[in-house]
């Protein structure tokens, strides 16, 4: 185990830098997880680097534990304010890690028994678009295609609010989205589309493979994305109520998709 204690260290400006620029994490396939909750999930193989307090090994036994089965060289004991410096919190816990990024491709998505795909255009929230990552997986999506404009999946905001989704879900980031959701459709997989004159989502049958659009918070779906689905789909509001937060209306979808293929 080394020991930095100045935030003037090299290592410490990378993963500063990892934490803020989306196009390093690509690059470099590599993200940042922080907290005890989330790095006791991360596969200790994908584990590239582990940055702890002196107070968080005393605090969490379990980091002994993950500490043993990773290579000595890639663990760093810092100094409080080094890991204030390199923390996206207010308070810390001590402990972060720089994790691999698992590259993902189309084929896992389609590929599978009764796809189920969930389409993100231009999600701009990382609150939203984790917890859309962390619905996807609570009720048994294939993944998740990104729109390249959206908000960074793996950014520490988006990856703390899906509780651990984001080491989990597949998740890929598309440069040419309509192009990928063509290809979705060429898969024999019906793309529906979340939109104001949609009809009620509760008479369609989701059992078969299928995708959901679910467009911007503000503005819904591009008229470009919207045009590529078979189907518009609207969930049921009563009330003044024009539209429903980006999350829950992939959170109501996703479960009526479970509910509907539970049951049979």
């Amino acid at each position: 185990m080394q020991t930095i204690t100045s935030v003037q260290n090299d290592k410490i400006k990378y993963v500063v830098r990892l934490s803020k620029e989306s196009a390093l994490r690509r690059s470099d396939m590599a993200f940042v997880v922080e907290g005890i909750r989330m790095v006791r999930e991360v596969p200790v193989e994908d584990i590239l680097e582990l940055f702890v307090t002196e107070e968080a090994l005393c605090k969490y036994n379990e980091i002994e534990d993950i500490i043993d089965k990773i290579d000595d060289e890639s663990i760093y004991e810092v100094s409080k304010n080094v890991m204030e410096k390199i923390s996206d919190t207010k308070t810390p816990q001590g402990i972060l890690a720089v994790v691999r990024l698992k590259e993902h491709f189309l084929e896992e998505l389609t590929e599978v028994e009764n796809p189920f795909i969930f389409i993100l255009d231009r999600i701009q929230d990382p609150g939203n678009l984790g917890t859309i990552i962390r619905t996807a997986e609570a009720v048994g999506a294939s993944g998740v295609l990104i729109s390249a404009d959206s908000a960074a999946p793996y950014a520490p905001k988006t990856v703390r609010s899906t509780m651990g989704g984001v080491l989990r879900v597949p998740i890929i980031i598309s440069e040419e989205l309509v192009i990928d959701i063509e290809r979705i459709k060429e898969a024999g997989i019906t793309v529906f589309g979340t939109h104001l004159s949609g009809k009620d989502f509760y008479a369609e049958d989701f059992t078969k493979p299928a995708a959901f659009l679910i467009g911007n918070e503000g503005r819904g779906l591009s008229d470009e994305v919207s045009a590529t689905a078979n189907k518009l789909i609207k969930i049921p509001m009563k009330g003044k109520v024009e539209s429903l937060n980006a999350a829950v209306s992939a959170s109501v979808t996703g479960y009526e998709v479970m509910r509907q293929r539970d049951s049979f």
